[in-house]
Formats: structure tokens, C-alpha cells, sequence
């Protein structure tokens, strides 16, 4: 089997290098093509993965559909060279269309209900869409679902041990209190609806945090001048290490919150928008909180709780041996659906 991989943003290098790992060692080709988001090559070069790059992020509609389009002609001079069996993605506008039109089959990944204009264009054109199986929205063509999250592609104890060596690159100390808080750029073009944090509520959750333990920020946007001490500085192949001994996470990645989540570290995500997985986290194990910008004040109350005992570690460690025990390694899905509907014989 000939597999295309296509990256968008950091966090599909997470997804798709297990998946990457386990197809290269049962003989499979693959490639990768990628686009130059926040620190995506970076973690493709410490992965050791061999990638093309074919765009680099633009911003605005009209910057987001120049690049489409870019995309979607480096593709086709990838799938020309290459002749893939099946491309995937996750999310996936440039793979559906250029799979349709050199009539390669696209399976997409995608876990995000309200990127309502992008999902109205992909689904019809892939194969098949692959998504959890909490997933709220409604998908048109051949829909696919799994027992897991995205996240547990790449942090289901099958693949991955919490190691609190790794904290000493981050400038921790063993046994060190901390808080991790999140920022995100709103650049997607998902992401028309939401207006974030203002500088002041960014300022004031850090003043909270900073009462129990250092905080360290991760952004993908600027950080006011006062803030910038704070930023996250370390190994980024190490990011979920640190996320792991952590004391709590706030801010406004769903996909950081789904990870504190899937690791038993309680998380309050503050967005507009909501997804299938946040609300299966928070409703059925209650590790991840979310609220909207408009609710900030409840936001901050169930920080001050959280940092003052509301979820002891006890009733952490059952929520995630329970989520553990109904999820799935979503790697080993992935690997068994390829190799089911692509392989020769």
C-alpha cells in the first residue's frame, strides 16, 4: 500500500506518527506532505519523519482559499509522482478535492462539528470520514466512527509513558507545583465565530495560577510584554510530558484541554464553541470543564475550585481508568481500517 499523509497543523503530527510507525514497519509506503503552521516542521524534524512542504499558512478567507488552492495543485504533482493507494488527513479540504478529481480515495479524519462550511465541502468528496464516535454532526457520505479521541492516537498508555525526567528541560524542579495555560490564534478558518480571551482576562487566570505554582504559557499568538517570561520553553517532541505532571490546564485549545483530559489532568477549556469530545469528556468523566467566553467569572470559579481540591487525585486517577477502559488505541484502529479496505488480497 502507497500512503499519502497530509499535515495541516502541529497537532496531526501527533495523530499520524504512530500511525506512520506502525504502516512503515508492516511494509507499507508512505509519504508526507505538510503545511508550515506554528511549529509543525519542527516536530516533524524531531520526529525523524522525511516530509515536502507544500504551503504555509495564510490568514483571512481570501489568504485561507489562495493557499487551498495552493495546496491542492502541489498535491496533484505529489500524487502524479508518488501514485498513492489512499491519502488521509484530518480535516482534509485539499486531499477530497484532489483525490476526486485523480480519482485516489481520501479518508478524513476530523472531530470539529461547527467548521460548517469546511465539513459541507470535504464529506461528500472523501471516501470516507473517520470521526469519534461522540462526534454531534451530521455527516454527509460514508461516515466511520471509533470508541476513542484523536488525542488517544498518540497518548493511549499503548503509546506513551509520562516520563518526569523530561521536566528538567522545561526548567521544573522534581516535585515542582505548576499550571500550564494554552492561547490559540483564532487564524482556522473555523474559527470566524470566536473572539477569545481579552489581554485582561489572559492577565488575570495567570494572576490565579500563580498563587499555586509557577505558570507556564503556551500561545500561538503574541503574549503582551509582561507575560513573555512565561512562555513555555523546551523540547516541543516533549509537550505532553509536561502536560502530564501537571497541576491543571486552562485556556482555549480544545485539543490541549482533550489531552489533560485523556491523561487525567483536569482542564477548563473557555471558547464559544464547543465539540462532541469536550462534551463526552466533561459529561461522562468530568475531567474537562467547558465555558464559554461570556461565563469567564464561572470559568475562574472552577479554577479556584480545581486548585483548591474540587477533583482530588483519587477521583482523577478513576475518571481516567474509566475513560481508559470504554476508548480504544486509536492508532490500532487506524492501522486495522487501512489495511482492511486498501490492501491488496
Amino acid at each position: 500500500m502507497r500512503i499519502l499523509i497530509d499535515i495541516l497543523h502541529p497537532a496531526h503530527v501527533h495523530f499520524f506518527r504512530n500511525f506512520h510507525a506502525e504502516m512503515s514497519k508492516r511494509g507499507h509506503q508512505l509519504r508526507i506532505t505538510a503545511r508550515a503552521k506554528e511549529c509543525s516542521i519542527e516536530l516533524l524534524e524531531r520526529y525523524g519523519l522525511p516530509y515536502e512542504l507544500i504551503s504555509v499558512q495564510r490568514s483571512g478567507q481570501l489568504g485561507l482559499a489562495a493557499e487551498l488552492m495552493q495546496r491542492t495543485y502541489r498535491l496533484a504533482q505529489v500524487i502524479r509522482a508518488f501514485r498513492p493507494t489512499v491519502m488521509t488527513g484530518i480535516m482534509g479540504p485539499s486531499i477530497a478535492l484532489a483525490g476526486k478529481i485523480h480519482r485516489v480515495p481520501a479518508v478524513v479524519f476530523y472531530d470539529t462539528e461547527f467548521a460548517a462550511q469546511t465539513n459541507w465541502f470535504v464529506y461528500p468528496l472523501a471516501y470516507s470520514v473517520c470521526t469519534p464516535d461522540c462526534y454531534e454532526g451530521e455527516v454527509r457520505g460514508t461516515h466511520r466512527t471509533y470508541a476513542g479521541y484523536h488525542e488517544l492516537a498518540y497518548l493511549h498508555p499503548n503509546r506513551f509513558a509520562p516520563d518526569p525526567g523530561k521536566l528538567e528541560a522545561f526548567g521544573l524542579s522534581p516535585g515542582e507545583p505548576y499550571s500550564i495555560v494554552r492561547f490559540v490564534s483564532w487564524q482556522a478558518i473555523h474559527d470566524r465565530r470566536e473572539g477569545g480571551l481579552t489581554v485582561e482576562q489572559k492577565r488575570e487566570l495567570v494572576r490565579l495560577l500563580e498563587q499555586h505554582g509557577r505558570v507556564l504559557i503556551s500561545s500561538e499568538g503574541p503574549l503582551p510584554d509582561d507575560l513573555q517570561d512565561k512562555k513555555v520553553g523546551g523540547p516541543i517532541q516533549d509537550i505532553h510530558h509536561l502536560l502530564a505532571f501537571a497541576q491543571l490546564i486552562v485556556g482555549e485549545s480544545a485539543t490541549m484541554a482533550s489531552e489533560a483530559g485523556v491523561l487525567g489532568v483536569p482542564a477548563v477549556f473557555i471558547a464559544k464553541t464547543g465539540r462532541g469530545y469536550i462534551n463526552d469528556q466533561e459529561r461522562r468523566y468530568g475531567l474537562v470543564r467547558h465555558f464559554t467566553e461570556d461565563r469567564f467569572a464561572e470559568a475562574v470559579e472552577t479554577v479556584t475550585g480545581l486548585l483548591h481540591g474540587m477533583l482530588p487525585a483519587d477521583l482523577r486517577t478513576r475518571a481516567r481508568e474509566q475513560l481508559l477502559s470504554e476508548k480504544i488505541d486509536v492508532t490500532e484502529w487506524m492501522v486495522s481500517y487501512f489495511e482492511q479496505q486498501f490492501s491488496a488480497g
